[in-house]
């Protein structure tokens, strides 16, 4: 595909910076039953990171096109370091609130920037292939993270977020002494017309040309994904008296189920199915996961019906996204800008939904998700079917 050290360094940056996205999540639960709070306040605090990943991922993207993948992926891996150093130390819910909002703002650079890296150093039928290996790497970000945040919490709640702001800034010297630019000069964007963020009008209009269907199933996969993200710490305290260790080790297995599917599955599937055939499968199965998490009849089960969803939405992220810039008819960076974009809309959603939800039933975040998949699995029937503008 490409030399070893870039990726090796591409995907030690993506695990870094899911590492300190998944630190926070067997750790907030109960920082929110500590201050009082219950899942509509978690759910919030889950969307302000990616409502600024939403307003950004754009402006980032155009960025990357004009000034080169290398300076803006340094960007992110920086923000992301000091955002957890200003975490770790908080003392309290609204100093994390805001450190979040500006984490979500400046590392929202490095996720579409390195997909681009990607799209720039593979051709059409590696890249599915390429952009599983990030997906990868993402899932070890997040075997890490919630394992972290999990174990160490006894200890201290502020070790996880040093111990990961020290890995972004191993991650930031790799990509300087290491990552050499993708992005030729002479293929550079030279206009900055459109890099001012998120421009809502264009989002809409996305939706109706040859992104649209799968720029709805980016935002509809993380959606899933943050919908059981987003309270599973609470969920399992409520119905199986889970604690931040064990609520950390589940997670762990969303992480290996989801790197091993990425890594050693998607780049075969794809080949041989097709995108659409994955994606159409793999979002009936993500569809039964969540029955199934609602179902489980104890605690011990728990793992295997959470790893059964996981393993679906694996098998979407990195379809979708492949499919993406096969289909993108302008800059690569700009179609990951606006995939980022609606992947980020989807995973504020996600935990705002379950939250609310959670206060009136534990059960409706997972149910109401299942409905959800269910139908836009029965509509990509129709929509992705053979000679359509979304089949690959």
């Amino acid at each position: 595909m490409f030399k070893n050290s870039k990726l090796i360094t591409l995907f030690f940056t993506m695990i870094v910076m899911m590492l300190g996205f998944g630190i926070i999540i067997p750790i907030m639960p109960f920082y929110m039953e500590h201050f009082g709070a219950g899942g509509t306040e978690l759910g919030a605090l889950m969307a302000v990171f990616s409502v600024m990943q939403f307003i950004s991922s754009p402006f980032w993207g155009n960025m990357s096109d004009r000034f080169g993948r290398k300076k803006i992926m340094m960007i992110g891996v920086l923000g992301n370091a000091l955002s957890l150093i200003v975490i770790g130390l908080a003392p309290n819910m609204w100093v994390i609130f805001v450190s979040r909002a500006i984490e979500g703002i400046i590392s929202s650079a490095t996720l579409p920037t390195a997909m681009a890296y990607i799209s720039d150093s593979t051709t059409d039928d590696e890249r599915s292939g390429g952009m599983g290996v990030i997906g990868a790497a993402m899932g070890i970000g997040m075997v890490l993270g919630p394992g972290l945040g999990g174990w160490l919490s006894s200890s201290s709640l502020s070790t996880p977020f040093f111990l990961a702001a020290a890995m972004s800034f191993l991650s930031l010297g790799m990509i300087w002494f290491v990552l050499p630019e993708s992005l030729p000069v002479e293929k550079r964007a030279k206009s900055i017309n459109g890099a001012r963020g998120v421009n809502l009008s264009v989002l809409w209009k996305a939706l109706f040309g040859p992104l649209g269907f799968v720029l709805v199933l980016g935002f509809l996969v993380n959606f899933a994904l943050a919908n059981f993200e987003g309270i599973f710490g609470l969920f399992a305290d409520k119905a199986y008296h889970y604690g931040p260790t064990q609520v950390g080790s589940v997670m762990m297995v969303v992480g290996v189920v989801s790197s091993l599917v990425q890594m050693l599955l998607t780049g075969p599937a794809t080949r041989k199915l097709g995108e659409g055939n994955v994606i159409k499968i793999s979002l009936a199965a993500s569809g039964l996961g969540f029955v199934f998490m609602v179902l489980s009849p104890n605690n011990f089960l728990v793992p295997v019906t959470v790893g059964f969803f996981v393993f679906a939405n694996a098998m979407l992220r990195p379809s979708i996204t492949s499919l993406t810039s096969k289909k993108a008819l302008g800059g690569q960076g700009e179609a990951m800008g606006l995939s980022n974009a609606f992947q980020s809309l989807g995973r504020v959603v996600g935990p705002l939904w379950a939250g609310s939800l959670f206060d009136i039933h534990i059960t409706l975040p997972y149910i109401s998700a299942a409905v959800i998949m269910m139908g836009v699995f029965v509509y990509s029937i129709y929509a992705m079917r053979p000679g359509t503008d979304v089949t690959p």
